[in-house]
């Protein structure tokens, strides 16, 4: 399967947004940037999309946004906890990081992934 980089700005915002997090762990999954905490990956990129990995609650108040979808990285293949961020939210600076400060609370509650 082929899939596009990640647009060099997109990469660049995700490393911005993700530098104020010093308890992440920045690391690839599919070959795209992506962060980890417990081991647990709570968001990253994958080709012109960025991901999040929320809880029940916070993933449908998520996917009731516009342009919000479930992750797939592959057609019909969903990843169960994570969610494709709207464009607004990539675009407006305070609501990333109140959606990535949730993804890291939840992932950081998990047991750790070993």
């Amino acid at each position: 399967m082929h899939w596009e980089k990640s647009p060099p700005e997109l990469v660049e915002g995700f490393a911005a947004v993700l530098a104020r997090y010093p308890m992440a762990e920045q690391r690839k999954m599919f070959g795209y940037p992506a962060a980890f905490a417990n081991g647990q990956m709570f968001t990253g990129l994958h080709e012109r999309r960025w991901v999040v990995r929320l809880p029940d609650e916070a993933r449908i108040e998520l996917l009731a946004m516009d342009g919000a979808a479930p992750f797939e990285p592959m057609p019909g293949r969903p990843m169960k906890e994570y969610v494709v961020f709207p464009p607004a939210i990539v675009a407006d600076l305070d609501a990333l990081q109140t959606w990535i400060g949730r993804a890291l609370a939840y992932v950081a509650a998990l047991p750790p992934k070993r």
